[in-house]
């Protein structure tokens, strides 16, 4: 049975920024395309969950309690409780990622 993939709010946000982002820098056709390539990883994440790997920058303070997929240069970063899967940030890999999961995981 497949799991849930279900977005936070901030996860949300983070995909329409991106979108919008996208559509209004490159175009509206790499904008769907991105969010087409997004919404596939998420229907494999609802068959394996688990095939993520620890994002690096919390492993290093022993919190494994989070993975991380990519859809180059994105970053999903979700956590899997029971039979659902949590997207928490959707993010640009080139952005500061030790301050932004500090912000969005940690101190939440």
């Amino acid at each position: 049975m497949p799991f849930a993939v279900l977005l936070t709010n901030d996860a949300a946000r983070d995909l329409n920024e991106l979108y919008n982002y996208i559509s209004v820098h490159d175009s509206p056709l790499k904008a769907d395309y991105v969010l087409e390539q997004i919404e596939k990883t998420f229907s494999a994440l609802s068959k394996f969950p688990e095939r993520g790997v620890y994002p690096k920058e919390l492993l290093k303070i022993g919190i494994r309690e989070y993975r991380e997929t990519f859809f180059k240069p994105y970053r999903i970063i979700y956590r899997v409780m029971d039979k659902n899967v949590y997207v928490l940030l959707i993010v640009d890999c080139r952005r500061d990622m030790q301050s932004l999961l500090q912000r969005r995981l940690l101190d939440a």
